[in-house]
C-alpha cells in the first residue's frame, strides 16, 4: 500500500461537486477534516466561481426545492424544504451556495442545498402587532458582507396603520441579522431616507420585495403608483456599515409605470416592462457613476406567453453570447442570443407554481453531521475477524 500524496488529494476534491464531497467525508478522518476546514471550503468556492463549474438552476416551489444541473438539465435532484411547516414557504436570495427561507418574518432560516446545511435564525419579535403588518409585502434580503467576511439577513417591513404625533406616513422597521454574531440589530434611517416610507408600498408585484445583492449592497424597488406616488426609487442596504440609502439611476426611467430590478454578471440592473411587447434591460456597469448606466439590450415578448409580468435575467452563458432568462415563471427558462435575438427554451419541465435562481455548488455553512460518527458505530457491532485490512480508514492510501 502507498500513500497518495495530500496536495494530490486536496487537488481531486476541489474539482468534486459539494454534494459528492459530503459523501467523501465518511472515507476517512483525514478527508473529513480536509473537506470541513475552512481553508479547503473557502479553495473550494473560489474555484467554483473561477471556473463556473457545477452551477445549478434552483426551482423554488412553494413546499419543494430542485436543482437542475446547468451543463446537464436531464440531472434533477428533489430537496424537500426543511423549514416547511404546512404553509407557503418563501426562498428570497441565494448567494454562494446559501439560500434565504422563512415562513413567517419571525420564522426565518439559511440553508445549503448542496450539504443540507441548515441555520434557523433566533426569532426576533417585530415592533409592530401582526395584524398591522402584511406578510406578502416584508421586504427581505440574504447577502455576504465581504468586509466583515458574514452573511446577513435583512428584514424590514411597514405597519399598515400611520404613526401618531411621534411619526409621519407608515413607521418602518429594518433589523439586520449577522451570522458572525448570531444576533439581530435595529437599523434606523436618516430622515432623507425615512421620509421615503411617508407612503405605504402594499402594491408591490411578487417576489419584487426579495433584495438582489450587488457591490456589497442589497436593492429593492419603491415602484410609483399614478396618482398617489409619483416616482419609482431603488433604496439599497450597505452590508458594511448597515446603512439604508438611495442608488440614483436614470431619470427618463423614474416615471416608468412597470419596473423591477436584478443583477447580472455582478451589475445592478433595471428591468422596464411593455407587457405585450418586449422588456428594456438596463445596466449599471461602474456602480457609484450614474452616467453608466447603459440600455444593454430589450427581449421581445415571446410567443409562448400572453404577456410579461416579470423578467429576470440570471446568467450569461461560458462564451457570453447568451444570457439565461426566467420569464414569469420557472417554466419559461429561455436563452437570449444577444446577436440574433432570439429566445430559445431550455426545457426543463415544472409547472407554474416554480421559480429560478441560480445556485452555486459550495460547502459554505459547513456540511450536515458526522459521517465518521456512524461508521464508528457500526463497526462496532462487526466482528474483528470480518473487518477489512484499513484500507483509507487510517488515512490517504491507494493501491499502486
Amino acid at each position: 500500500m502507498a500513500e497518495c500524496p495530500t496536495d494530490l488529494i486536496n487537488e481531486l476534491f476541489l474539482r468534486l461537486a459539494a454534494t459528492t464531497l459530503v459523501r467523501c467525508r465518511a472515507v476517512s478522518k483525514p478527508c473529513f477534516s480536509l473537506i470541513d476546514s475552512p481553508e479547503f471550503i473557502s479553495s473550494h468556492l473560489r474555484r467554483r466561481l473561477e471556473t463556473g463549474q457545477h452551477l445549478m438552476i434552483l426551482l423554488r416551489g412553494p413546499r419543494l426545492l430542485r436543482t437542475v444541473e446547468l451543463d446537464s438539465p436531464e440531472n434533477v435532484s428533489d430537496i424537500p424544504h426543511p423549514l416547511q411547516a404546512g404553509g407557503f414557504t418563501e426562498v428570497f436570495g441565494s448567494f454562494y451556495g446559501v439560500i434565504g427561507l422563512c415562513n413567517s418574518p419571525v420564522d426565518i432560516a439559511i440553508f445549503n442545498p448542496s450539504t443540507r446545511k441548515i441555520h434557523r435564525l433566533p426569532i426576533k419579535p417585530l415592533d409592530f402587532p401582526e395584524r398591522h403588518i402584511t406578510r406578502e409585502y416584508v421586504f427581505y434580503g440574504l447577502g455576504y458582507d465581504s468586509v466583515s467576511d458574514d452573511f446577513k439577513v435583512v428584514r424590514m417591513l411597514q405597519s399598515k396603520l400611520k404613526g401618531g404625533k411621534e411619526n409621519f406616513g407608515y413607521p418602518v422597521e429594518i433589523k439586520v441579522f449577522s451570522l458572525k454574531n448570531n444576533s439581530w440589530k435595529r437599523v434606523y434611517l436618516m430622515f432623507e431616507v425615512q421620509i421615503l416610507f411617508i407612503y405605504f408600498y402594499y402594491h408591490l408585484l411578487p417576489r419584487r420585495g426579495y433584495g438582489v445583492l450587488a457591490n456589497n449592497h442589497l436593492h429593492w424597488i419603491l415602484p410609483r403608483r399614478q396618482g398617489i406616488i409619483a416616482f419609482n426609487t431603488i433604496i439599497r442596504f450597505d452590508l458594511a456599515s448597515d446603512d439604508l440609502g438611495v442608488l440614483s439611476f436614470p431619470q427618463d426611467l423614474y416615471t416608468e409605470d412597470d419596473m423591477d430590478v436584478g443583477v447580472l454578471d455582478g451589475c445592478v440592473c433595471l428591468m422596464c416592462y411593455n407587457e405585450f411587447s418586449h422588456v428594456d434591460v438596463w445596466v449599471l456597469k461602474e456602480y457609484e457613476d450614474v452616467k453608466s448606466w447603459t440600455k444593454l439590450f430589450r427581449v421581445p415578448k415571446p410567443e409562448s406567453v400572453e404577456s410579461v409580468d416579470f423578467m429576470r435575467p440570471l446568467i450569461y452563458s461560458k462564451d457570453r453570447s447568451k444570457i439565461l432568462l426566467e420569464i414569469n415563471n420557472a417554466a419559461n427558462l429561455m436563452w437570449f442570443d444577444l446577436e440574433s435575438k432570439k429566445l430559445t427554451t431550455v426545457g426543463i419541465e415544472c409547472d407554474s407554481s416554480f421559480t429560478a435562481d441560480i445556485l452555486v455548488s459550495s460547502l459554505v455553512l459547513g456540511c450536515k453531521g458526522d459521517p465518521t460518527e456512524a461508521q464508528r458505530r457500526k463497526e462496532q457491532m462487526v466482528p474483528k475477524s470480518n473487518k477489512r485490512d484499513g484500507f483509507l480508514s487510517k488515512g490517504f492510501k491507494l493501491k499502486l
